[in-house]
């Protein structure tokens, strides 16, 4: 992951944890690369500034966040939430997010593309197995570690992308799910349609509801079918379903994973499985 120095105007330091470089900026606040009293290098989210309503729900979900599995996200070690700018440090990735793997290299292949759709499957049934919804799945906050993929950000404070807290709409445009755009809150119905669209970005290089415009893209969420004929055949079943318009028809994230890993558990075609053990 690029670093950037600090400008004038950043902190050098956040409690116990010196900063070193920028990883990030977007509107909601900036995410740094620090170093821990340990000297482990670390990720410090910090906020521009927050009201109370802010502040509860970030509170909220980092008590949340303590009962997901760390094997698959960033795990958060510290946060200051009570301060004039409140912060979150996590474990830093050291690797590229999807956004800029794909940016960089263009799409995933094979078992490149195989062993992302399953881990990152995993990471969401773990994330919603906790009762988190994560409001804001795409390719920036997918991370690429040497261990495997990392889900990250969890609606807590973004370095990119496009929020309205006003109106209730977080997110980003082209990764949103239709009831959304209606007004329904989020859901883990909602995040298995964003992972889907960020599944389909991983293996074409492109959003399935990709247009000039976010009112454009936002209407192509709402009537558009996708063309999913570049996915590979056997991602392409469970992809679709999980960008099924109506969320109570969507597979769950778990559901989802028993589709990709286990041939027998009813999902249509080949599993990922038996494309690599063979018949």
């Amino acid at each position: 992951m690029s670093t950037t120095p600090l400008s004038q105007d950043d902190p050098r330091s956040l409690g116990a944890f010196r900063l070193t470089g920028r990883l990030g900026e977007g509107g909601q606040g900036v995410v740094y690369l620090g170093q821990a009293p340990g000297g482990e290098q670390v990720a410090v989210k910090l906020l521009f500034g927050a009201d109370a309503e802010t502040r509860a729900r970030l509170a909220r979900e980092l008590s949340a966040l303590e009962s997901v599995a760390p094997f698959c996200t960033a795990r958060v070690l510290a946060a200051s939430i009570d301060g004039p700018r409140p912060y979150v440090v996590s474990e830093f990735v050291d690797g590229p997010s999807l956004q800029q793997r794909i940016r960089e290299r263009g799409p995933l292949r094979d078992g490149e593309l195989e062993r992302l759709v399953v881990g990152t499957t995993t990471a969401l049934a773990a994330i919603h197995a906790a009762g988190v919804v994560h409001r804001d799945f795409k390719p920036g906050n997918v991370l690429l570690g040497p261990d495997g993929p990392r889900v990250v950000d969890f609606g807590i404070a973004r370095a990119d992308g496009f929020t309205t807290m006003t109106s209730g709409l977080i997110g980003t445009p082209a990764y949103l799910a239709p009831e959304q755009l209606s007004g329904a809150p989020a859901s883990p119905a909602s995040d298995v349609f964003a992972w889907a669209s960020t599944m389909v970005f991983a293996a074409t290089g492109t959003s399935p509801f990709a247009a000039a415009g976010i009112a454009n893209v936002l209407n192509r969420i709402v009537t558009h079918e996708p063309d999913l004929s570049a996915v590979p055949p056997p991602l392409r079943d469970p992809i679709a379903a999980a960008l099924t318009k109506d969320p109570s028809h969507r597979p769950a994230a778990g559901e989802l994973l028993s589709r990709l890993i286990d041939p027998a558990s009813g999902g249509r075609g080949r599993s990922i499985r038996s494309q690599m053990v063979g018949p």
